[in-house]
């Protein structure tokens, strides 16, 4: 199976183009909020935008907290490609509520919608990866989580920079933004019409929806087993990078202090980080079987600790360079590519998101081949309550450092380092296992 049969194979495609929408409209409409609140909130509340922004990703990661495990059962329970289509539905009424709240310019209802819609995706979540091992084979997993993996990067860089192109338009961005999200939500439900039959893994399930002992239940089970524990830990960690990244390259702590570029071309360095993790996803997707795409998962975590510790290095000297110079702040991104230690700093940037979808794939198709299949789904909703909780210490762990005076260059260095020393641990805690369970089978 090569990549172009798989995407249009209609055990995929429908499901890639459901992620794919559901993922671009969370991030057109959180990046539309952001702006939107950056704008106005002070007309609307009394509490500092510095404080609304931190509370809007909080908001948006809280369902998954709360509603993961639920989500797991469900995804067990019940036919999969119905489940799809209900939670769609869901996010289309909850767009069109979205558009009453952009219409009443009222803070508080569209951050109460940002709840919902981490609701729906938090139910989503589960399904999509527990569905894949129901119709793909080993080779097509690998292959199906790298364009996954892909897609899902993509379509937050997409939608986030759409999200505030959009908004800007102080007359009309609100209802641009309202009928596009709208829009979104309708072709993701058309496209999940067509994903096929799922059939329910344990039908006899008895749902337990006190969400605290369920949560519990599910990240105790999770644990009980050594391979899946890891991929797990693993998984999150990677998260931890791509939250850390995400939140840094647009700071102008970045762009213009060491990139010394203007603001227009802050989308340059994301485009290239998500792009960078496209690109080796596939690279690690093109493995045959799972045992031999597992030297992936080393070749990127040293990537990752090597890159980071360049683009430390790489940053202090262009603003060295910067401050002998007296460089002027860039206005167009093909500026950027004429000095040779900014391209240095760029293509860092670029091969460190490479390097983690190298590390990436292999790991959700140990965690989807390797979970038992009457909890699969479970088992995927305990990976994605714990990627939550490394996401919600990466943001706190940031905003410490750099309200300590730490800068964005020293913070590339320290996960540089706090990688490496993942890595050993990693190592050291799990490879005996992955050789019993997956090389030695």
């Amino acid at each position: 199976m090569n990549f172009s049969n798989l995407l249009s194979s209609k055990y995929f495609a429908p499901l890639f183009w459901t992620q794919f929408l559901g993922a671009f409209n969370d991030n057109l409409y959180k990046n539309a909020l952001i702006i939107f609140m950056t704008l106005n909130a002070g007309a609307y509340t009394d509490i500092s935008i510095d404080l609304l922004i931190p509370l809007s990703g909080g908001i948006f990661i809280l369902p998954f907290f709360l509603f993961s495990a639920i989500a797991g059962q469900l995804a067990d329970k019940f036919e999969k490609s119905r489940l799809i289509r209900i939670i769609k539905v869901g996010e289309i009424i909850i767009m069109i509520i979205a558009a009453l709240g952009f219409y009443f310019e009222n803070v508080w209802f569209l951050l109460t919608v940002l709840f919902f819609m981490g609701c729906q995706s938090s139910l989503f979540g589960p399904v999509k990866y527990s569905f894949l091992p129901q119709h793909l084979t080993e080779e097509g997993l690998l292959k199906g989580n790298a364009v996954i993996e892909m897609g899902t990067f993509l379509a937050i860089l997409i939608g986030t920079i759409m999200g505030g192109i959009l908004i800007a338009d102080k007359e009309l961005g609100r209802i641009y933004v309202s009928a596009l999200v709208i829009g979104i939500a309708l072709l993701g439900w058309l496209s999940s019409l067509k994903i096929p039959l799922a059939q329910s893994v344990n039908v006899n399930l008895n749902i337990n929806f006190n969400i605290f002992s369920q949560t519990w239940n599910i990240l105790r089970t999770a644990a009980e087993h050594q391979l899946i524990y890891g991929a797990i830990i693993a998984i999150s960690w990677f998260w931890f990078i791509g939250a850390t990244m995400l939140s840094i390259l647009p700071l102008p702590a970045f762009t213009q202090d060491i990139l010394s570029a203007n603001e227009r071309v802050i989308t340059l360095s994301l485009a290239l980080f998500s792009i960078g993790i496209g690109m080796g996803s596939i690279i690690a997707g093109k493995s045959k079987t799972l045992v031999k795409s597992i030297k992936w998962i080393i070749i990127g975590a040293l990537g990752i600790s090597i890159f980071s510790l360049d683009l430390y290095w790489a940053s202090t000297q262009l603003i060295s360079h910067h401050a002998q110079q007296s460089s002027l702040l860039l206005s167009a991104w093909q500026d950027m590519f004429q000095s040779p230690l900014t391209l240095h700093v760029l293509v860092d940037v670029f091969v460190l998101g490479a390097f983690g979808g190298l590390y990436i794939v292999p790991l959700y198709v140990i965690l989807q081949e390797h979970s038992e299949i009457k909890t699969r789904s479970r088992t995927i909703a305990a990976n994605n309550i714990v990627n939550a909780l490394f996401m919600v210490i990466s943001a706190v762990a940031t905003m410490m450092l750099l309200a300590r005076g730490v800068t964005v260059y020293q913070l590339f260095a320290i996960l540089g380092i706090i990688n490496s020393l993942m890595i050993v641990y990693l190592y050291y805690r799990f490879s005996a296992e992955v050789r019993k369970v997956l090389l030695l089978k």
